[in-house]
């Protein structure tokens, strides 16, 4: 970068979640005049998303189906964004945990950002610590990574939900073949296929949760990573991907594997029941601070979990949500400022000289 250009930044998106912490940080740069480019690692509908929202972007590398394909896949990420980073010569390079990002941002002497809330994501941290320029945590992230650390007060997730930026759209509930009065879950099964995943697990039996959860009077909606069972098949959410955050906004409860979606749930003030044996940072704070998520990690977790759940749907455990929700925004930032005010700071400053 040069006096008066305006910085040229690469976002790296690899997961649908990214999508969404991002977007609006490339919008807004974009709007004033930053060089943005937006290279993908697919999975899922992660292409679809950035399509609905109008964001140019190209794909690296493929989805992954297995443990097996992973290492292969991340390599043809991480050489194709080499190749890119060679060729653009970005000032700076932004990810969401940044596995491939902040190790080839090293290598060519160019500073990365890089947005983490997994502590348990032991390889991935590993390949990242060591070489990201600055690394943005919750405060409720409990590793101290040192002085490269900058804690936040808020969650990934208010980055796309925070009031100011999300406003439901009931339309959604016609869409999903649900009723304006009808009680309903969303239960959500992950693939654990991602590296953090190895021997980590949630439910025991898909098809138990929902005729306990359906037992209430409720309707089941399924939202999953993998194919589904023949006989849960009709379960299966059928909504456009981007549209996911209405429908959980008027849900009456979140039942779930997903960290992210248990925290997005609480972002828009519905109750959610975690169910997971990966225990992280904010999922716990949200629970000890403002209740609005319930975690289950041990080995009777489906168990303790659907109890949770069915005393929520029964209302034999009360609470004021809506009271909880309002406490929990008064106390946090909108994310996407903080990404705006990294970018900002970050390629304001001087660039940095990479140790040899």
């Amino acid at each position: 970068m040069t006096d008066g250009d305006p910085p040229t930044i690469f976002f790296t998106i690899t997961h649908p979640h990214d999508v969404h912490l991002f977007r609006n940080a490339i919008g807004e740069l974009s709007d004033r005049g930053y060089r943005v480019h937006v290279f993908v690692h697919e999975k899922e509908m992660t292409s679809t998303l950035l399509e609905k929202y109008g964001i140019p972007h190209k794909v690296l590398a493929g989805d992954h189906a297995s443990k097996a394909e992973l290492f292969a896949s991340w390599s043809k990420f991480g050489y194709n964004l080499f190749r890119e980073a060679r060729r653009i010569r970005p000032d700076l390079m932004v990810a969401e945990v940044g596995a491939a990002t902040a190790p080839v941002s090293r290598l060519l002497g160019i500073d990365s950002l890089v947005f983490m809330d997994a502590e348990h994501a032991t390889l991935q941290n590993s390949l990242v610590f060591p070489f990201a320029t600055r690394i943005c945590t919750s405060t409720c992230f409990w590793k101290d990574i040192g002085r490269k650390q900058v804690r936040y007060d808020g969650y990934q997730e208010l980055a796309y939900l925070h009031p100011d930026r999300f406003k439901p759209d009931p339309s959604v509930l016609d869409e999903a073949g649900i009723g304006e009065d009808e009680p309903f879950v969303i239960l959500r099964t992950v693939g654990w296929n991602a590296a953090h995943d190895i021997n980590a697990g949630g439910f025991d039996g898909l098809k138990a949760v929902i005729e306990d959860l359906e037992a209430e009077g409720v309707t089941v909606v399924v939202t999953s990573e993998t194919p589904l069972p023949a006989d849960l098949e009709s379960y299966r959410l059928s909504i456009d991907p981007h549209r996911i955050h209405d429908l959980m906004y008027y849900a009456d409860l979140y039942v779930g594997e997903s960290a992210t979606m248990a925290t997005e749930s609480a972002m828009l003030g519905t109750p959610a029941v975690y169910v997971s044996t990966l225990e992280v940072g904010y999922t716990n704070e949200i629970a000890r601070d403002y209740g609005l998520i319930f975690n289950f990690s041990g080995e009777d977790r489906q168990k303790r979990g659907i109890a949770k759940a069915k005393a929520i749907l029964d209302g034999s455990y009360e609470a004021d949500w809506g009271e909880r929700w309002r406490r929990l925004i008064a106390d946090k930032r909108d994310t996407t400022d903080v990404i705006l005010e990294q970018v900002r700071t970050m390629t304001e400053r001087p660039r940095q000289k990479v140790p040899s």
